[in-house]
């Protein structure tokens, strides 16, 4: 296969992981023990995104945000303890990253998850060296949508942000590839919906994860 990009570079949580219930499971739990009312599961499809301390401001009431700093303590430790409880790689996601490395595309991970952190979810549910660079946040980079993160893994990896296509699920990946200068791929298996992502900057719309190789070869240029 002859294609213009030369890396792929994907988001975590509603890309490669189906972290949702994990995530809805720990935070209604604090809101429980807050005695503040819970939330469904779907709504938290557009809480996450931005990083755990905005997922919590977005769970708690508007007039109850003085709990910030003991609500995020009180998930930070329970979902440390239960993230691997029901999250999974979507379906086909991993044959999809089997064919990326025969093909000798080197492979990227942001995420808005501590950096630590990233790095142990993604070697246990891919096993090190599937991702050739993981990057979370930590002290020297600002959250997606800045490109901050984007811009350090195009350049560990070699290539130039023009030759990145970048899979993500939400508008703020969308705009991170937008503002990093990648080549943007919304991804519907996900969190967020078509329109989101096209509003946002999405040059290319996928619903499974082999039609990534349709984009690669030209065939949805």
């Amino acid at each position: 296969m002859t294609t213009k990009f030369r890396a792929v570079i994907f988001d975590l949580d509603g890309t490669l992981l189906n972290t949702l219930d994990d995530l809805a499971d720990s935070a209604n739990h604090v809101l429980r023990r807050l005695g503040l009312p819970e939330h469904d599961t779907e709504k938290y499809k557009y809480f996450v995104g931005n990083g755990i301390p905005k997922l919590i401001e977005r769970i708690l009431p508007a007039d109850r945000q003085e709990l910030h700093g003991r609500a995020l303590e009180m998930f930070s430790e329970h979902y440390g303890a239960h993230s691997r409880d029901k999250t999974a790689p979507y379906d086909g996601i991993k044959d999809m990253l089997v064919r990326l490395r025969r093909l000798g595309l080197p492979l990227g991970v942001i995420t808005n998850k501590a950096h630590l952190i990233a790095l142990d979810v993604v070697d246990y549910y891919f096993g090190k060296g599937c991702f050739d660079c993981v990057r979370g946040l930590d002290d020297t980079i600002k959250a997606k949508p800045s490109p901050d993160g984007a811009l350090d893994v195009a350049a560990k990896l070699g290539v130039q942000p023009s030759e990145v296509l970048y899979l993500g699920d939400t508008k703020t990946d969308m705009q991170t590839a937008v503002n990093a200068g990648f080549v943007p791929c919304g991804v519907l298996w996900g969190f967020r919906k078509r329109d989101e992502l096209e509003e946002n900057g999405a040059k290319y719309i996928i619903s499974a994860p082999d039609e990534i190789f349709g984009i690669l070869d030209g065939e949805n240029a």
